[in-house]
């Protein structure tokens, strides 16, 4: 029987070389004496350096500041030193330990009025507060009374016990000779930063804003120049640094700047703050009566001011004016004006701005109209409370 042998190992024989695979070691051999070869040259170069000096300083063409900017630098310079920062402080007492402490209840910017210590703010900014906090161009800081305010035009006077040296009053200008597009400055303390300086032209006159009590403010500049947050207060100035508004409120959605600004005119500023000072509120002419709101009196279809009452024994009273009564079949309407010494009367409005132009004691002539039928009275102006 045959049997078949399975071998236990094999030998191994060599394959033999290519032709292919020596070229290959061959170019290989080649690209790395390249290698070499440029490694050595890149170090045998000498190497650059850096500079690490300062640059040149670019002189300007002129070597000189433009006279716009010069005059811009020397306002801020001079009148800068007039305003101030405002704290607006309310005592609170503790109810355990009885202690009183003063609160911050907003900031804001003034300008100082007088060397007496009087300074002129917004009512504003210090609406919520007590007493106040002034702090000087310098940086020193003085506690401030509140001398007067006057709620309806957004105004306030502070006062403070700092020597007379250090109080540098604003030049006043005249608010009624300005000009749209005349340039304007506006410095104050926005978002706490003090001592800012913004510029622009006035875009605008005669505008009319509501106060803090929705009374209008007539005669509103607006300005262009950036009033943001902590300007409220601050000065106004021409471009001879001389007072020409109270920098007030802005118009804007977001309640950042929106470049459109408005001053308090310092027309109006001039003939409140010294009343400020001298009875601590602004006294208002009137002539004693309780009107109708516009907005329904337009929903009626009435031109002029409808007078709701009449306050007994006041200048109304007096000239015989009368107010809407209720009777059994309803109410009756009570004489409406429609014109007040020549000046057209056709909403509440025009009343006021009529009545800003006078003073108490004055005598006016009101033009009423009554069931379609008109008279002419005369009213002497009092004081309203």
């Amino acid at each position: 029987m045959s049997q078949s042998i399975y071998p236990v190992s094999r030998q191994h024989v060599p394959p033999r070389e290519s032709g292919m695979t020596k070229i290959l070691a061959v170019l290989l051999l080649v690209v790395a004496g390249a290698l070499v070869f440029t490694v050595i040259q890149q170090r045998r170069q000498p190497v650059q350096s850096v500079s690490i000096e300062p640059r040149p300083i670019a002189q300007r063409p002129d070597d000189k500041l433009g006279a716009d900017e010069k005059t811009t630098i020397e306002v801020f310079r001079e009148f800068s030193r007039s305003v101030v920062h405002i704290t607006s402080l309310e005592k609170h007492r503790d109810r355990f330990n009885l202690n009183v402490a003063e609160i911050p209840q907003g900031t804001g910017s003034g300008f100082v009025w007088d060397q007496d210590g009087h300074v002129v703010t917004n009512f504003h900014v210090v609406q919520m507060g007590n007493s106040a906090s002034v702090t000087l161009n310098d940086g020193t800081s003085y506690p401030a009374k509140i001398v007067g305010t006057a709620p309806d035009k957004d105004l306030a006077v502070l006062r403070i016990d700092a020597p007379r040296a250090k109080l540098l009053p604003l030049p006043i200008g005249k608010s009624s000779e300005l000009l749209v597009g005349q340039k304007v400055l506006a410095i104050g303390n926005p978002f706490g930063l003090d001592q800012t300086l913004t510029t622009g032209v006035i875009s605008g006159l005669g505008r009319e804003i509501k106060s803090v009590t929705q009374r209008s403010i007539f005669d509103v500049i607006q300005t262009d120049a950036s009033i943001n947050p902590g300007n409220s207060g601050g000065p106004l100035l021409d471009s001879a640094g001389r007072l020409i508004g109270v920098n007030t409120a802005i118009y804007s959605p977001s309640g950042a700047n929106a470049g459109i600004g408005f001053a308090v005119p310092v027309d109006t500023i001039n003939t409140i703050v010294p009343q400020l000072i001298k009875h601590g509120k602004l006294t208002r002419p009137g002539i004693g009566i309780n009107i109708l709101s516009d907005q329904i009196a337009q929903q009626q279809g009435i031109k002029g001011v409808v007078i709701l009452g009449v306050t007994p024994g006041g200048a109304a009273d007096a000239a015989g004016i009368v107010g809407t009564q209720q009777t059994a079949q309803g109410w009756l309407l009570g004489d409406v004006i429609v014109k007040l010494d020549n000046v057209e009367v056709a909403k509440s409005s025009d009343l006021f701005r009529a009545l800003d132009a006078r003073k108490v004691g004055d005598e006016v002539e009101v033009v009423l109209e009554n069931q379609r039928q008109r008279r002419t009275v005369k009213v002497t102006l009092q004081a309203l409370p």
